[in-house]
């Protein structure tokens, strides 16, 4: 017997020195990453250059990707332009589209020289974040399908769905950034204008110190009204509801704070705390814009319009036309193209069907369809084209009605954050002491009672727990994204430190989707022969012959070939003067095999059985090892819409203890999330497909796995990249460090209010004091938080 997997070596690539990962195109003798890295080196080549940056000239012939004529016919269409330009004049046209193959240096520079290959070309500029080019041209010259044909020839072609024709314009919120900046402004300048008082400088012009308290007071005005405004709106809301919010108390002491100022100034007793307000607002406003921070890249809320082309051909008689999605109507016959997706049920009218439901469903096997079989929209034709006979419109396809059930689209109920329950012992503690200073200045001393109460009120200000809260979920999130890990916002931080239970997806998520190891079981092969089987699996378009080239390797040139092939059985041929057949039990031994749980290919030579070829999951690098790291800390299920061929495997790897569920439907998933916490566990579900998109929203974390972040993913609360995966429980664990940075910071804080109330309590709360105490303690609460956060960040996730 003989055992031979796949083994993937590394190869760099030759122009930038990158891993080309399972993207290996090989030109000139040479490996390239990508067509960027390619293209560039031909340019050089071509003119004996060494630095693609020194090139100035026009670039010369060079080898383009042949392009499918009727590829973007759909861009000719009017309604379809409106939705794609964002702007165009009489000279110009203006458009952006998505480039998911951008991988370095070399794309940039060859996508910003469009201009040099097509002069109809006026510029493009790239957003490498986001994988955008910016084109503007001529349309003159060239309209907006050769720009897209352009972009496809030279490697790089648009990704642009369905979504894209239905998405409004987003416009950027800079409300927070405006009120941030108003804040700092008026705090910096009122900190100035007192530091006369505050070193206790002696005004003769009594009208002068006046007219800086009233200057005081007109700054103040702007940070009051404007600045503050979101602090209102959020405790008045969370009054209304019955719950007492962190802001509430926040909010109480800019009140009294400014009230107290404004008297004060008024009846002339004192200049007020007009910079200790404007103080706590800037540096509130400062940790939540930190916060708050977005992943402009990334879109966390996609339905299924995003994963649907925008376009599909449609066949009238013998014409073809390009139409949109939304104009395929009942009895229309759709041409679907090879790799393209099926967007509407139907059944099959032409040609034989192999289709790739992974995405939908979880089956890791293509399905092979026969003529007058139903196929269903989400699917992508892996052999050859096809048509279908459209009898679902794409309103009324299985996806969209799986997809716009309540339970798929329903929102997540919003947790409440441990800052806010602690906020609402520490504001009666606060109130508690108010009350007791009140009481005793109310028996000793009446001129001091309300100085006292009020001193106490503003100076003992959750602000401190509030900065600290935000400056360091801000850090955390900036760390994070940094290591490939994006979320949607905060509260994300604190849903993922109490998760008890995870949840994986298996094609896809634990596997790659994209490859089989390939296992042969049976009599040795001698290498002539081998060729040879290589040769005939090349003749086929069915995956596992694909599987079955790469493990045999070279095939033979200018060979003496003929072959037969019957759709879903086998495929046998004369090979150089061998019989050689590959399939089924039943095509190769005339028996079925019924205790067979794996995709299984047989081979016979000349008529006689050698053995088999077995095909199991290929799962991602480093998943044994993070799936033993995390059973012993959580409990693990695995929900997969595959059948259980890989029960053995995933057992071997997970342990006894955990959950395996296969053949799961969309419902069956977001059924099973339901019933586990029901139980009261806290459940993280990771997911990559359209069929994960119920159980996401259901979790309370729901986690999409992307191989590129860019690439689509369904609706979810965070996106992680599939190369980080294996640091998810370290990922966790700084999350779990966040809680305990955030009470570490909040205790230091006390030591401020403490010696702050001292001063309170005797009604002797000077404004100098108070303008010492709350800067100093927001920056030591900005130096904790953003120290103990990247000591954290280090020792858990170290960089590479």
């Amino acid at each position: 017997m003989q055992q031979s997997p796949i083994s993937a070596s590394a190869v760099s690539c030759f122009h930038c020195g990158e891993d080309c990962g399972q993207i290996q195109i090989q030109a000139h003798g040479k490996y390239f990453c990508c067509e960027g890295c390619r293209m560039v080196y031909e340019l050089l080549n071509s003119k004996g250059l060494c630095d693609y940056y020194s090139f100035n000239q026009t670039p010369g012939n060079n080898q383009r990707i042949p392009v499918r004529s009727d590829k973007f016919q759909f861009l000719e269409d009017d309604p379809i332009q409106r939705s794609l330009i964002s702007f165009r004049n009489d000279t110009q046209t203006h458009v952006s589209f998505y480039l998911p193959q951008v991988h370095c240096s070399s794309c940039l520079w060859l996508l910003e020289n469009l201009h040099r290959i097509n002069p109809g070309v006026m510029s493009s500029k790239v957003n490498f974040e986001r994988k955008e080019a910016t084109v503007v041209f001529d349309h003159h010259v060239i309209s907006l399908r050769a720009v897209a044909e352009l972009l496809t020839s030279i490697g790089y072609e648009p990704y642009i769905s369905f979504h894209d024709m239905q998405k409004k314009k987003p416009v950027q919120d800079r409300r927070k950034i405006y009120r941030l900046g108003v804040a700092g402004f008026c705090f910096a300048n009122i900190m100035l204008l007192s530091f006369p008082e505050y070193l206790g400088i002696d005004i003769k012009e009594a009208h002068l110190l006046n007219f800086f308290r009233y200057v005081n007071l007109g700054l103040s005005l702007p940070v009051f009204f404007y600045s503050a405004a979101e602090f209102y709106t959020s405790a008045w809301q969370a009054l209304r509801h019955r719950f007492l919010n962190i802001d509430a108390p926040i909010v109480l002491a800019i009140l009294v704070t400014f009230f107290r100022s404004v008297y004060e100034v008024y009846t002339g007793t004192g200049s007020g705390y007009f910079d200790s307000m404007t103080g706590i607002v800037f540096f509130m406003l400062a940790g939540r814009v930190l916060q708050d921070r977005t992943h402009k890249q990334l879109s966390f809320d996609r339905d299924y319009t995003s994963y649907f082309p925008i376009a599909v051909t449609r066949v009238n008689d013998t014409e073809q036309h390009s139409v949109s999605l939304s104009e395929i109507k009942l009895n229309d016959t759709l041409l679907i193209h090879h790799q393209e997706l099926i967007p509407a049920d139907g059944i099959l009218t032409r040609g034989k069907a192999l289709i790739d439901y992974s995405f939908v469903t979880g089956e890791s096997a293509p399905v092979m369809k026969e003529m007058g079989e139903m196929v269903y929209a989400g699917g992508r034709q892996m052999a050859g084209n096809i048509e279908i006979l459209v009898i679902r419109e794409v309103a009324q396809s299985y996806l969209t009605r799986l997809w716009n059930r309540d339970v798929f689209s329903k929102e997540k109920d919003s947790q409440t954050s441990f800052v806010h329950a602690l906020s609402r012992w520490f504001t009666w503690i606060v109130f508690a002491i108010a009350a007791i200073a009140g009481t005793y200045w109310m028996l000793h001393d009446e001129t001091r009672m309300w100085n006292a109460i009020t001193a106490v009120l503003i100076i003992a200000c959750p602000c401190a727990l509030l900065l600290s809260n935000t400056f360091t979920n801000g850090n955390i999130l900036r760390q994070l994204s940094a290591r490939k890990l994006y979320l949607r916002n905060a509260a994300v931080i604190e849903n993922l430190a109490d998760i008890d239970t995870i949840v994986f997806d298996k094609t896809g998520t634990l596997t790659t989707g994209v490859s089989e190891d390939v296992v042969y079981d049976g009599r040795p092969i001698p290498a002539p022969i081998r060729r040879k089987i290589a040769t005939l699996a090349a003749q086929s378009t069915h995956p596992l012959s694909k599987s079955i080239l790469q493990w045999a390797g070279e095939s033979l040139q200018d060979v003496s070939l003929a072959f037969r092939e019957e759709s879903g059985k086998g495929i046998e041929g004369m090979v150089d003067g061998d019989l050689i057949a590959m399939g089924s039990a039943a095509f190769i031994t005339g028996k079925e095999d019924t205790h067979e749980t794996l995709a299984a290919v047989y081979l016979s030579v000349e008529g006689k059985f050698m053995g088999c070829f077995r095909f199991r999951n290929h799962y991602r690098e480093a998943i044994p090892a993070l799936l033993q790291e995390l059973k012993q800390h959580y409990h693990l299920v695995v929900l997969s819409g595959d059948n259980p061929g890989e029960e053995a495997n995933l057992r071997q790897m997970l342990g006894r203890e955990a959950a395996l569920y296969f053949r799961q439907q969309p419902e069956d998933k977001l059924d099973k999330l339901k019933l586990l916490q029901e139980q009261g566990h806290s459940v993280m579900m990771i997911g990559d497909g359209l069929n994960d998109s119920g159980a996401l929203k259901q979790a309370d974390v729901g986690m999409a796995l992307a191989d590129n972040t860019n690439h689509f993913t369904p609706a979810s609360d965070a996106i992680i990249d599939a190369q980080v995966l294996p640091k998810l429980y370290r990922f966790i664990q700084l999350c779990r460090a966040n809680r305990r940075i955030v009470m570490a910071a909040f205790l230091v804080s006390i030591v401020y209010n403490i010696t702050g109330l001292w001063f309170a309590v005797q009604g002797n709360l000077s404004p100098m004091i108070a303008a010492i105490l709350m800067p100093s303690s927001s920056l030591s609460i900005l130096l904790i938080t953003y120290g103990f956060s990247n000591m954290a960040s280090r020792k858990l996730l170290p960089e590479t």
